[in-house]
């Protein structure tokens, strides 16, 4: 078995499916009308909330809507509309160079290929897959860091490693389910596996979870220790 694979990894599949019932279909939590919206949504989206995200695009768009615009300001400009936003100096700079870099190698084209969007300024793998997956309707499988939480915690991944943890995946599932499984493990991990107090006894894939199957005996020590204490 490769190393940082563990027998959960075929259940993969499983566990696909079970999150698919209970949560249906879900569209994308950042809103934007074209990939370079999307793009810059991605940018801003780092260590910060979606919903925040979505309460200062529509001012940055509304300056500057695609990237030929957005390549003839200035970060100091950028950084004046979404300064409420961590890490705002960075982010501005890195948003008005890979504007530039789109005009000036790409036509004003937003890339589609992983290679070329990870060639722009503050472009990781997670974002260039949020842009495959949502934009450009390729297969893609972003791995934040609630799909890593999920991924060691229901014992299909053994590693902290976000590249590991795509290959896992896209080595057990479809690749059309690529981006949805990663938009459903955001969702399951935003709503009921949070970091902290996570819903066990209330969650669609207990009973494939292996963190789930270790606290079993857990609580049945503890309700030992309670028993032995009342006698």
């Amino acid at each position: 078995m490769p190393k940082g694979i563990s027998r959960a990894a075929a259940k993969i599949p499983s566990i696909h499916d079970a999150l698919k019932t209970e949560y249906g279909d879900l569209d994308c939590p950042l809103d934007y009308r074209t990939p370079f919206q999307l793009l810059v949504c991605a940018v801003l989206s780092a260590q910060c909330t979606d919903k925040k995200v979505n309460s200062i695009s529509p001012s940055l768009f509304a300056k500057f809507p695609d990237a030929e615009a957005m390549s003839k300001t200035t970060p100091a400009c950028v950084e004046r509309v979404i300064r409420s936003i961590g890490l705002a100096k960075t982010k501005s700079r890195n948003i008005v160079n890979a504007a530039k870099l789109i005009m000036e190698k790409f036509d004003g084209r937003i890339p589609d290929t992983i290679e070329e969007l990870t060639m722009l300024p503050g472009v990781g793998r997670k974002t260039a897959n949020v842009l495959l997956g949502h934009a450009f309707d390729k297969p893609g499988f972003p791995a934040d860091t609630h799909v890593i939480r999920l991924a060691n915690r229901i014992g299909f991944a053994k590693t902290d490693n976000p590249v590991a943890i795509e290959r896992i995946v896209n080595q057990n599932l479809p690749p059309e389910q690529w981006c949805e499984f990663s938009l459903l493990l955001i969702h399951h991990g935003r709503n009921a596996c949070k970091a902290r107090n996570p819903r066990c006894d209330d969650c669609a894939i207990a009973n494939i979870c292996e963190e789930k199957k270790k606290m079993l005996p857990r609580k049945d020590a503890e309700r030992g220790r309670n028993r032995a204490k009342r006698v």
